[in-house]
């Protein structure tokens, strides 16, 4: 599937996303997220992974469109409660 990442196009595959995110360790989530595989990775991680942009080059919005429409369950920035 093309999409575009910060301006760059992509052509972007399941299979490969999957294979390029194997043995990477996830980065603790507390941001929006993704789960790949059985592990929950941090969108911004998967994002540098995939496209190898530095992540302050992409939006989250960005990353999470295509790894949407790539069939991937994202899933919101965690909330946090304050404690009294």
């Amino acid at each position: 599937m093309r999409c575009v990442i910060a301006r760059f196009s992509f052509d972007l595959i399941k299979d490969e996303v999957e294979k390029s995110m194997s043995g990477v360790k996830p980065e603790p989530v507390t941001e929006a997220s993704v789960t790949i595989g059985r592990k929950q990775y941090p969108i911004k991680q998967v994002g540098a992974i995939i496209t190898g942009q530095d992540r302050r080059d992409f939006t989250t919005t960005e990353v999470v469109r295509a790894l949407t429409r790539l069939g991937f369950t994202c899933h919101p920035a965690p909330t946090t409660t304050p404690t009294l």
